[in-house]
Order: structure tokens, then sequence, then C-alpha cells
């Protein structure tokens, strides 16, 4: 493991993954990503082999602080990335970061996206990358790429966790190799993905905050103005697309609203990322992949100003 001012990569041994560079975005205020990936990047590389770098939000020092929306440490870390995973929430990078992202993004690289990743970037009007912004009215980079921007929160927030059940018809997709049993205690989001994408997982809301409570029954009404059950149909929470980008290369995307550093203690939400990253990446998905969680990771439970404060890159090594 090598680690710098606000960096960490860990480097794969023997496996599928050799030689593969993927490069994990950890940038949000709420749900821990600073925990969680880290965490990921362990499992890409000591059970598959990949070299894998964490990017965090910090201050100018190292000092790991979520709350750096303009911060990408190690930024050149893309120039070499074959596949991103991003749990990020409206970040403001600067010009020079944002154009090796465009860069990574243009090379056709796939796109892993987590929780608020649907709303990834927060520039002002005046911006040069205003378009890619979650507000935009296009959606921005959330809903023209991953296929979503933020709406709502469809369950309720912290009282209503969800339960992963996987589409009808999509049992032979590789994506869903092994992939049982999620359960995350974050909420499920509205969403309606557009009509190109390929749903994988819907999410139930459930009654309370635990994996064996009853799914809930009330009606609501969507952003469009439909009323339903809310779990009838329920939202979707996993879903791919293809995207061509701008300089005509395709990126292959998967797109998840669940994903807190909590959720990822779950077995079978960390197998469909995992899943993921062999997917974008062409390769043979593993029938069960090993995603065995390091046996030191407590996520700390989600919310703002929760972040465990002061700490440097090293500190999330283990």
């Amino acid at each position: 493991m090598e680690a710098g001012d606000g960096w960490l990569k860990f480097t794969g041994g023997e496996g599928p993954g050799k030689g593969k560079h993927v490069v994990l975005l950890a940038g949000d205020e709420e749900y821990r990503s600073e925990e969680a990936m880290p965490m990921m990047a362990r499992i890409l590389a000591e059970k598959h082999g990949f070299d894998a770098t964490v990017l965090f939000s910090a201050d100018p020092d190292g000092t790991i602080n979520p709350e750096a929306g303009g911060s990408l440490m190690g930024a050149e870390a893309l120039d070499s990335a074959d596949a991103l995973v991003m749990s990020l929430r409206f970040r403001k990078y600067d010009d020079a970061t944002m154009e090796m992202f465009k860069a990574a993004v243009d090379r056709g690289v796939p796109l892993l996206a987590l929780r608020t990743s649907t709303h990834i970037f927060d520039f002002p009007k005046d911006s040069k990358w205003a378009e890619w912004s979650w507000n935009h009215a296009s959606g921005g980079f959330g809903r023209t790429v991953f296929g979503e921007t933020w709406i709502s929160h469809w369950g309720a927030h912290k009282k209503e966790a969800t339960r992963g059940v996987n589409e009808p018809h999509q049992e032979k997709n590789p994506l869903l190799n092994g992939v049982s049993g999620v359960f995350g205690d974050t909420d499920v989001y509205e969403v309606a993905p557009p009509e190109d994408a390929t749903i994988l997982m819907r999410g139930l809301v459930l009654k309370g905050m635990k994996a064996e409570d009853e799914p809930a029954d009330y009606e609501k009404k969507t952003k469009g103005g439909t009323t339903q059950k809310v779990n009838e149909p329920a939202m979707p929470v996993t879903w791919t697309r293809e995207v061509k980008n701008d300089a005509g290369k395709t990126n292959k995307v998967l797109t998840t609203t669940m994903g807190s550093a909590t959720d990822l203690a779950n077995e079978g939400l960390r197998r469909l990322l995992v899943n993921g990253v062999f997917w974008g990446l062409g390769m043979e998905v593993p029938e069960k992949a090993d995603v065995t969680i390091p046996a030191d990771f407590a996520p700390t439970m989600y919310g703002f100003k929760t972040y465990k404060k002061g700490l440097k890159a090293t500190d999330f090594a283990n």
C-alpha cells in the first residue's frame, strides 16, 4: 500500500484484475464514502488482483474532509484509470481536475456510481461545467450519464430501510452472479431511469430499519404527479446503461442508489459492485466473487457532520 496527501493506492497481487487500475472517488458529506471506498479498494486489490487507488476530498494538508467539495486529492490517478467507482455528492472541482475527469470519461472507461453520485456535481450557472450540474435543465451528468439526478427520498430517511429485489428476467445477468439478500439501512430514492436503462434490482421500502421488517404499504405521489403504492411498483435501485460520450466512445455505466458505508456491510451489495467492475472492463464475471469484508471494517452511521475528524488517508488503509 502507498499513501500520500488525500490518496491511497493498493497494489493488486495475482488475480484476474492484474494490470488493471480501478480508481475510487470518495467525496460526499453524508454517507461515509471515505470509509466505504478504501474497504472496496482492498477487496478489489487483495481478492481480485486489481490495482486500486482511492482519492479523497481533503484539506490542503491532507486531512480528510468530506465537506471540501472542491477537493479531489491525487487527481492525476485519473489519467491511468481503467475504471471509475464513484461515491460523490455536489462536488465542484477546479477546471484542471474536471479536465482530467472528462478525459477519463472520454476514453470510455466504465463508470460505477453509488448513492448520491446521481447528484455528482454542483456548479454555478456561469461555470463552464454548468451543464454537468445536478440542477441543470438536462439533469446534469447524473441524469444524462448515470441515468438520474436528485429527486427526493422515496422512503422515509433514517426510518425506512431498503430490501433489494432482483428484477424478474434478469436472473442470468452476470452482474447478479451470487447477488442475493441485499439490504441497506439507507432509504430508497425516487428515480425514473431512461428507457435505455436495464433495471437489475428494485428497492422495497420497509416499515422500519431492520432487514426482517415488512414492506411499507402506503401511497405516495411521484414528481410526475402520479399517486401509487410506495412499492407498487418499487423504485429501481440498480440499473445499467451504455452511453456514447462526447469523444464518440461508449461508457458502460452501473448506477445504484444504495451504497453508504453501512449499506456496504451487506455482502450482496459488495458483490454487485465487484461484479460491476468485471462487467465494465469486459472481463468474465465470477460466479461468486470473493467479497470477504476486512475484519476491522466498522462503518460509521451516515449523517451530516458525523465523519471522523482529523484523519489522514493512511488512517483508512486498515
